[in-house]
């Protein structure tokens, strides 16, 4: 800023890129329209009525989307319609429905000025959303733009005009639970850049992995930089630009922060009314002039000349004034410039002044091998720190490094006093802590703060992004230390409080078995640990949960009650599909013949397993054909033996098997194979261990819980 009572018109003021191209291409119609040629604009092409109003009096008219089909069906070869979509874009299902309209009339076309930087949000859009993903857009939800870029959207999707609002769906669960879906999260071009970034913040706090696309246009952001630099340092700041633009009332929004004296005005007739409130500032008041990107250099002119005038200053033509802007370097302040030639020895750039901006290697990045070629190019714009002053040269010296350090030492004690988390990289490792780049800023993070448990190196670190706080700084020595845990901590409390705020009965989760009690295996499940008890884990009696699961098994558990006050989860294991008599019954009938495994010998029968958990019982008597003094003559603990199920008591579930059974039915299959073959021999006897031993197939059954039969007397 110059002199005191100086005029000043922010550099990045009027017309951005996609509103200029959107002016251009209706200006290039106009001047070559054919004679009974209609143009229309979609809605208004840009959000300022004074240059609306100047279109309609060149004859251009306004339609809404109800009056697209009547006005392309009207179109013929003496009255030809052209239609120009408005730099904000139009919705999907519009921009399908003006494709097929100009192809069945060809006297109706349409020109799409959509803005660049607004495709690429609405590819992001399409591109990254659908089954499975949670696409967040910040901004106004009626905004043209906004409304245009969600048709592209499918599956779930939400959007949210502040940080606030977005805070507020995430602890009230209205965006169900994060970790079971991929989030998508993008900006409107215009939205404005402090929100943007708190936005973020609070959704990593519930969203470890969100996909991030920073979609805010980068001529918003760097108007939007620059109207914040020059409302702290003014008296009166006048936005221009009409009350229906987003971007300019995200430039008020930024300036009325900083100078309460801050006047929105559409064009010089309004800020004529307002001179009266201004008037009475006191004489010699730094005045700063911002414009929205919808705001015509012509405006931007008028409402200069006016506060020249009002102001008793000299009233300079718009090449003077951008003349008398031109930065004042001072040794030791940081100034702002944009790269117009990069080698591998220095960058050159122009910073707004009278001498050319020259950084060398060794100023321009700490690591020595680096190529200036790979990390810098044409058109960046960087901040770099003035160290040397050669106006006979015309050169101005300047270090990137010593600005990073600067900016970095600020950010770090904004970050401190606001309690914010920031993020850096593990540059080095010592007995005490860890050393953490944050924005080219060294911080430390003593041992006890690494949120690393006692008996793991702290190497394991080094080279790791961490997140953390600033919770000291000690001025003097620009010293920062910083905690890793803390963040931790928070982050994880969150996590919890999200987990047990959508946590219900019956939910069903994957976890990983964590370890193993003498009663249960407490899983965890991702956020907090639950507990399946030995009576949960199977359906038969366990003495310990390692029967069934092993430490570091993945099992699927269901909630069956919690207690939040105590952090407490009890889980289920077991379902009624792995009921043992319901698997039983789903696998055999009477009469079916399958191989089983003898599990007990009493004095009236044996014992086997058909299915885990279902054991049923072969009598005595069904042993074999002739009989058997002790069941154990024919069959021991062990023996895998083949049976048939000759009886099913479901009330009682008990299951009755039989060797006798198979037995019998071989013997009379034998005479008749005889008798076919022509042989006459008596059938050999068959030993009850043969019989025992007899040839088996699949398995089927039951508990063991069978009735007990009398044990049978000598004659029965």
């Amino acid at each position: 800023m110059t002199a005191s009572s100086s005029i000043i018109v922010a550099k990045n003021s009027g017309f951005c890129f996609g509103v200029k191209r959107a002016a251009d291409s209706i200006e290039a119609k106009l001047d070559c329209a054919v004679l009974g040629e209609r143009i229309y604009t979609l809605g208004k092409l840009i959000h300022n009525d004074t240059y609306n109003s100047y279109l309609a009096s060149r004859g251009v008219g306004v339609l809404d989307e109800s009056e697209i089909e009547a006005v392309a069906g009207s179109a013929n070869a003496e009255s030809p319609v052209t239609l120009f979509i408005r730099a904000h874009g139009v919705t999907l299902g519009t921009e399908e429905l003006l494709g097929r309209l100009s192809a069945e009339n060809r006297h109706f076309k349409f020109i799409d000025c959509t803005c660049p930087y607004v495709r690429k949000v609405r590819a992001v859009a399409a591109g990254h959303s659908g089954e499975g993903k949670c696409f967040i857009l910040m901004g106004n939800p009626e905004h043209p733009e906004v409304v245009g870029i969600m048709s592209c959207v499918e599956g779930e999707k939400h959007v949210f005009r502040s940080s606030d609002e977005l805070e507020e769906a995430l602890k009230t669960g209205m965006l169900g639970d994060m970790h079971k879906k991929t989030v998508v999260i993008a900006a409107q071009t215009t939205f404005d850049l402090s929100e943007w970034r708190k936005s973020l913040e609070k959704l990593k706090k519930l969203c470890t992995n969100p996909i991030i696309f920073d979609t805010i246009c980068g001529v918003t952001e760097r108007r939007q930089a620059e109207a914040k630099s020059l409302s702290e340092q003014c008296d009166i700041m006048i936005v221009i630009g009409g009350r229906d633009s987003a971007n300019t009332a995200g430039l008020y929004d930024i300036c009325k922060k900083n100078c309460h004296r801050t006047f929105l005005v559409a064009d010089g007739r309004e800020l004529r009314s307002l001179l009266p409130e201004i008037k009475s500032v006191i004489p010699g008041a730094k005045t700063v002039i911002v414009a929205g990107a919808s705001t015509p250099a012509g405006i931007i002119q008028e409402v200069f000349k006016i506060m020249s005038e009002t102001k008793q200053t000299m009233v300079q033509t718009f090449e003077e004034m951008l003349e008398s802007s031109l930065t004042t370097l001072n040794i030791g302040e940081t100034v702002t410039g944009i790269i117009t030639s990069v080698s591998d020895a220095e960058i050159q750039l122009d910073i707004g002044a009278k001498v050319t901006g020259v950084i060398t290697a060794d100023q321009a990045t700490d690591n020595p091998s680096a190529k200036l070629t790979e990390l810098f190019h044409v058109g960046d714009r960087i901040d770099a720190y003035v160290l040397k002053v050669n106006d006979t040269d015309g050169v101005a010296t300047l270090s990137k490094r010593r600005a990073d350090a600067e900016k970095g030492w600020q950010a770090i004690k904004k970050a401190y006093e606001n309690n914010e988390v920031l993020e850096g990289k593990v540059t080095g490792v010592n007995k005490g802590g860890v050393e953490v780049s944050v924005n080219s800023t060294r911080v430390f993070v003593p041992a006890s703060q690494t949120g690393l448990p006692k008996d793991k190196e702290m190497s394991a670190l080094l080279g790791e992004t961490v997140r953390l706080k600033i919770i000291e700084i000690k001025q003097q020595r620009r010293r920062a230390i910083g905690s890793i845990r803390i963040v931790l901590r928070d982050e994880r409390k969150a996590r919890e409080a999200a987990f047990w705020d959508s946590l219900e009965i019956g939910m069903k989760f994957t976890g990983k078995v964590k370890s193993l009690t003498s009663y249960g295996a407490f899983v965890d499940l991702g956020v907090v640990d639950g507990m399946v008890h030995n009576t949960e884990l199977s359906w038969k009696h366990i003495k310990s949960p390692a029967e069934v699961v092993s430490v570091g098994d993945e099992i699927e558990v269901y909630v069956k009650s919690f207690d939040r006050e105590r952090g407490r989860i009890s889980l289920g294991y077991k379902t009624e599909e792995t009921e043992p008599w319901r698997v039983f019954k789903s696998k055999y009938a009477v009469g079916d013949v399958t191989r089983v495994k003898v599990v007990s010998v009493l004095p009236f029968g044996a014992f086997a397993e058909i299915v885990d958990g279902v054991d049923g019982l072969i009598h005595i008597f069904q042993l074999a054909l002739t009989r058997v003094s002790k069941p154990q003559d024919v069959v021991n603990v062990g023996d895998v033996v083949e049976v048939k199920i000759i009886g099913i008591d479901d009330e009682k579930r008990n299951v009755s098997l039989s060797i006798r059974a198979l037995l019998e039915e071989a013997a009379k299959k034998e005479p008749e194979a005889q008798e076919e073959g022509g042989q006459v021999a008596a059938p050999e006897e068959t030993t009850d261990k043969e019989a025992a031993e007899a040839p088996a197939e699949a398995p089927a059954s039951d508990d063991s819980s069978a009735e007990t039969p009398v044990e049978p007397t000598e004659g029965n």
